[in-house]
């Protein structure tokens, strides 16, 4: 799977599931902007099978390179980011991971059993072509055990390998240019911001400033019957120029600490 793959493959699954992001897009174009993709993220598991190094391993081979390492000590995870060395017009990659080892026993066990359905020697291409190996076994009590000590590793139970969100950069819109007007123009139109640590989370002094609308949901089938969960969301980010020349290119632990609860069930 190569990137122009890769990249179509994750917009089509996206917005199945995140009909908000392509309303955002309609919307946009409507005003004349043209969008560019500041970076897409992904998240998983700290288990050797799917670890945030089966993801660098495919992103190194397509010409990426890591360039920023990330603590997030609240969350039990980790992450980093991933900037194409040839054509830095490619969005960057975000992926994190959650630290099993940090969870109590019956979460890791949860954990262990889903992840027995992931093929042997998978690749990251393996598991991002299956999303949810586990699909057949989706099980309602397991989500909400989960759920009980890290949404993030419930939303991983229920979504699998896939884009979580998108991400506009509104340095490159014409009548959107700032983060503030961005939100303003979401809330306009009935769109449900994420307020956690305010609704733009970062600053023009930190070189990179975020916002993100909360995720959608979907129905979902499992075992015990039909049960909503969230799905993605779309995010928006402006950076800035440093003192030194050239735009902020990384990313913020708080912010994007932050930001990872778009994806909390409301």
């Amino acid at each position: 799977m190569n990137l122009d793959k890769f990249f179509e493959k994750s917009w089509e699954d996206y917005i199945k599931i995140t009909p908000s992001a392509k309303k955002i897009n309609d919307l946009l174009r409507e005003e004349g902007e043209d969008i560019v993709n500041d970076h897409i993220a992904l998240r998983t598991f700290s288990d050797d099978r799917v670890s945030l190094k089966v993801f660098e391993d495919y992103f190194c081979k397509q010409g990426y390179e890591k360039r920023g390492d990330y603590s997030f000590p609240e969350k039990n995870l980790k992450a980093n980011h991933f900037e194409h060395r040839k054509t830095p017009s490619l969005p960057k990659i975000f992926v994190s991971e959650l630290d099993l080892e940090a969870f109590s026993l019956p979460f890791q066990e949860v954990v262990e059993k889903i992840l027995n359905y992931v093929p042997q020697r998978a690749t990251f291409e393996d598991l991002y072509n299956l999303t949810l190996p586990w699909k057949d076994e989706l099980i309602y009590k397991d989500y909400q055990l989960l759920m009980k000590e890290s949404d993030y590793g419930a939303w991983l139970l229920a979504m699998g390998f896939r884009a979580n969100h998108f991400t506009v950069y509104i340095n490159t819109l014409k009548k959107l240019t700032s983060i503030r007007k961005m939100n303003d123009f979401l809330k306009n139109h009935g769109f449900s911001l994420n307020e956690s640590g305010g609704e733009v989370k970062g600053s023009s002094k930190e070189f990179l400033e975020q916002s993100s609308i909360m995720a959608d949901t979907q129905v979902l089938g499992f075992r015990e019957g039909k049960f909503e969960v969230s799905t993605c969301y779309y995010e928006f980010a402006q950076r800035y120029e440093l003192p030194s020349g050239g735009i902020f290119q990384g990313f913020i632990a708080n912010s994007a600490s932050k930001i990872f609860e778009s994806t909390n069930l409301r």
